[in-house]
């Protein structure tokens, strides 16, 4: 009997699969999405409680308010902003926007993995530029243009090995890009970097007619389960996506959320300040164990175990789930050796590490 089929460029995908499903254990720490080691700012938490009686209304098609709450923030034009649900949605819709069948959207090779699923859900192809030891390579990206590039994507900081690219190579990048190729920044992370030569790429948005940045309420603002994210670009891209993408697909719950986050600095320093003390921490104890971190200014640690059996990645991965304790493995990131873990609360990240010396020790 004959079925519907889908697409061959579908057909062939593998689902995207994060590792979030709790074992049977007494207390579950969760540290395979990179989720806020605090939750949300008591402030989000109260805006949300008052959303109660109106979730049987739409939501505002523009957050007009959150708009320019963030530009006020931020030292942005209110106007030059789009949100979705999730950055993942806006992702998407600049695949769907941009790119034609067969048209090539560039992604380094440790990128987020959304680049090239969206770039093939799209009917685009995928190219994936090399990185030099885990970190993004320029000239590698620029190698890879061709007469078909519509698209070029950049994590930055990198999701998934925390490493970063000052202003001045983002510069330097953009530079070089021909004028119809739109540069995708997507500074996912940018709200735990704590270095005087990072930018989120804002400057280059107003300056240029060709370049998107992409934030998120999910990671610092820790309110990942409302799923908001925001692009800021010149009107021609945001008019382009708005075509695409869902109508209110920023719901009212997240944007009411999001907007008393904003107002709680107490909140985000302390969250800066728990990520920079205890990502250091944690690195500096693994590799005393052993173990390789990739240098991050993200809330989160690759890191690298040893290809010996019953030490792999796959095991540990393993041995630490059975314990509760959830991490991501790289393994679809042609990383097989690596785990990445989100730095937790204090007393997550001390359990973490008794567990991982135990594992080691052949505990």
């Amino acid at each position: 009997m004959t079925q519907p089929k889908p697409r061959p460029t579908i057909a062939e995908m593998v689902r995207y699969q994060p590792n979030l499903r709790a074992p049977e254990a007494d207390r579950i720490i969760r540290l395979s999405a990179n989720e806020g080691a605090f939750g949300p700012s008591p402030k989000a938490l109260q805006a949300l409680n008052n959303q109660s009686g109106l979730l049987h209304w739409y939501p505002d098609e523009e957050p007009i308010e959150l708009a320019e709450k963030l530009g006020e923030k931020y030292d942005l034009d209110p106007k030059k902003m789009i949100f979705g649900c999730g950055s993942d949605e806006l992702i998407m819709a600049i695949c769907q926007a941009y790119l034609d069948p067969g048209d090539e959207a560039v992604h380094t090779e440790y990128g987020f993995i959304m680049y090239p699923m969206s770039t093939k859900v799209a009917g685009g192809c995928p190219i994936a530029a090399t990185d030099n030891n885990f970190r993004v390579d320029i000239d590698s990206i620029l190698d890879r243009i061709s007469s078909r590039t519509r698209i070029v994507f950049l994590a930055n900081p990198n999701n998934p090995t925390g490493s970063y690219l000052s202003r001045t190579e983002v510069a330097r990048l953009h530079s070089k890009l021909p004028s119809d190729v739109l540069f995708v920044i997507d500074a996912a992370y940018s709200e735990f970097v704590v270095r005087n030569d990072y930018s989120s790429g804002a400057e280059l948005v107003d300056a240029a007619e060709n370049v998107i940045m992409l934030r998120t309420f999910s990671k610092l603002y820790a309110l990942a389960g409302l799923r908001l994210g925001w692009g800021y670009a010149k009107p021609h891209i945001i008019d382009a996506l708005h075509v695409v993408k869902q109508p209110f697909g920023a719901n009212r719950a997240a944007v009411a959320a999001a907007i008393a986050a904003l107002d709680d600095q107490q909140f985000v320093d302390k969250a800066v300040e728990h990520n920079e003390k205890w990502r250091t921490w944690t690195a500096s104890k693994f590799e005393k164990l052993g173990l390789l971190c990739l240098p991050s200014i993200t809330n989160f640690l690759m890191v690298k175990f040893p290809n010996e059996k019953g030490k792999t990645a796959n095991d540990a991965g393993s041995f630490l789930t059975s314990r509760g304790i959830l991490t991501r493995g790289m393994s679809g990131y042609g990383a097989p050796d690596y785990l990445r873990l989100s730095i937790g609360t204090e007393d997550e990240m001390k359990i973490v590490l008794k567990n991982v010396t135990e594992f080691l020790e052949g505990a």
